[in-house]
C-alpha cells in the first residue's frame, strides 16, 4: 500500500512538473536602436556572440554512423536517394528544374542557385536528411559551410560548419536559428557526412492567424539529442543582425527546402514519414 501510495505520488509529481515546464513561456521583448530592431529571448539577444552571455554549447564526439537506422523505412516518403529519378523530386524557387548538382549520389547546392525545394509538402512529420560542408574549410563564422533545412519551408534547422569554427550559438550547425542553441555542439570535420534526425510537429493557428499550438521540434544530430522536443518561440526567419521573424498563419502543409548559402554543401538521403496530429 505504501509503495501504491508512493508510486503514484512520483507520477502525480511528475506530471506536474511536465504540466508546469510545458506551460512556461519564454519572456520575449523588443528595442528599437536607432532603425535597428533587437529582439531578447530570456533576456538574451538573438544572435548574441559575447560566451559570457550566451555561452557555446559543448562540444561532444558524435556518435558512429549508424546505417541500418539511416535506412527509410517501408511507410518513407524518399525525396533523394541519390539517382538522377529522385532529382526531379525537387525544383527551383521558381519550379523550374533545380540548378543545384547531381555530384556522387548527392545533391550539392551551386551559389546563385537558389533554394532546393521539395515538389511534394509535408506537416508534421519525422525527417531524415544527411550533409557535408565543403571538405576544404574557407571562410569563418557564418560564412563556413552555410545552409540550412526548412521545414514547411520556413522553420530552419541551420547547417554550419561548426567544427572549431565558433559563431554565436543561435546560429551554430543544428540551432532552430535565431531562437534555440544546440544543447552541444556534435558537429562532424569538413566534408564528413552527417545526419539529422528530426520529429517535427507543426503549429496550428485560429481563424484570426493566432498561434493555437507552437511547433515543436526534436532533434538528433550525429546521434545526440541536441533538441528535446523544443517548443520553437517564434519563426525563424532573419529580419536583422539582431532580430527574427514571428509566427504568420500558413496552411497545413509546406515544401523541404534546402538553402543556398553561397557554399557548396551537400545533401544525401533525404527521406520523410509524415505523422498524423
Amino acid at each position: 500500500m505504501r509503495y501504491t501510495t508512493l508510486f503514484t505520488s512520483s507520477i502525480l509529481l511528475a506530471a506536474l512538473s511536465a504540466f508546469a515546464a510545458k506551460q512556461k513561456e519564454p519572456v520575449i521583448r523588443k528595442e528599437m536602436r536607432g532603425k535597428t530592431e533587437y529582439m531578447f529571448i530570456n533576456g538574451i539577444k538573438v544572435h548574441e556572440a559575447d560566451p559570457k552571455k550566451q555561452p557555446q554549447p559543448k562540444v561532444v564526439k558524435p556518435k558512429p554512423y549508424d546505417a541500418e537506422a539511416a535506412k527509410p523505412p517501408k511507410n518513407a516518403i524518399v525525396l533523394f536517394d541519390g539517382t538522377e529519378e529522385t532529382v526531379s523530386n525537387w525544383v527551383a524557387g521558381n519550379g523550374k528544374p533545380t540548378k543545384w548538382k547531381l555530384v556522387d549520389g548527392s545533391l550539392e547546392s551551386v551559389r546563385g542557385g537558389g533554394y532546393l525545394i521539395s515538389k511534394q509538402e509535408f506537416g508534421s512529420c519525422r525527417l531524415h536528411v544527411e550533409f557535408a560542408t565543403p571538405k576544404v574549410a574557407k571562410g569563418n563564422g557564418q560564412g563556413r559551410g552555410n545552409s540550412g533545412v526548412f521545414l514547411m519551408g520556413q522553420y530552419e534547422i541551420q547547417v554550419l560548419d561548426s567544427y572549431n569554427n565558433v559563431t554565436y550559438p543561435d546560429g551554430q550547425c543544428g540551432a532552430l536559428y535565431g531562437r534555440a542553441k544546440p544543447l552541444v555542439n556534435a558537429s562532424r570535420g569538413p566534408g564528413e557526412w552527417q545526419t539529422y534526425d528530426v520529429t517535427f510537429n507543426r503549429p496550428t493557428f485560429d481563424d484570426k492567424g493566432k498561434v493555437t499550438r507552437k511547433a515543436k521540434f526534436h532533434v538528433v544530430h550525429n546521434g545526440h539529442v541536441i533538441h528535446d522536443n523544443h517548443e520553437l518561440s517564434g519563426g525563424t526567419g532573419w529580419r536583422g543582425p539582431h532580430s527574427i521573424s514571428e509566427y504568420k498563419k500558413h496552411g497545413d502543409k509546406g515544401p523541404l527546402k534546402m538553402q543556398d548559402h553561397g557554399n557548396p554543401v551537400r545533401f544525401r538521403n533525404i527521406w520523410v514519414v509524415p505523422i498524423k496530429d
